[in-house]
């Protein structure tokens, strides 16, 4: 099962989700599309966490005519919609839990120091030592060429946001 993740500072939107796209049936039933569905889509689960929380699927439904047409069709939960109202972002909820003293999500001071212990030499050596062929951007795209060559490589293709 392959597990791919983007990340970036400077991406060209700003959004975490999660996506799970299923394979498509090895035979496909309904091959040869007419009408305003021409190609058929995988299946995906989309659970978006920032900056528009919420859910949504995306699935292959027949239309509903005497031909053989599937369509995607999107089911869509925002919670922003639900309930009228956007949850507090991270550094919302990290600011009041300070202000009312309740360091249940702060770390602790001890694990923060093991922390540095171990990342310190690397950070070090990292300086010392300029990466050759690092994979960089430009601001605002979507990630280094490489990225996409990696999908490319199995088929694949990031999905567009």
């Amino acid at each position: 099962m392959p597990f791919y993740l983007r990340a970036g500072k400077r991406l060209a939107k700003r959004a975490t989700e999660i996506t799970i796209q299923f394979k498509q049936p090895p035979q496909l039933l309904f091959k040869g599309q007419s009408g305003s569905c021409k190609e058929l889509q995988p299946n995906l689960i989309t659970m978006r966490i920032q900056p528009d929380e919420g859910i949504s699927l995306r699935f292959g439904a027949k239309v509903p005519s005497p031909n053989m047409e599937i369509c995607p069709v999107i089911m869509d939960f925002n919670y922003a919609e639900a309930f009228g109202k956007s949850s507090a972002n991270g550094y919302e909820r990290l600011l009041l839990d300070a202000m009312l003293g309740d360091a249940t999500l702060f770390a602790h001071r001890d694990g923060v120091e093991a922390t540095w212990t171990l990342l310190t030499p690397i950070l070090e050596q990292w300086a010392a030592s300029k990466p050759k062929g690092f994979p960089n951007y430009a601001s605002g795209t979507w990630g280094p060429e490489s990225g996409d060559e990696l999908l490319a490589r199995d088929g694949r293709a990031w999905r567009k946001l």
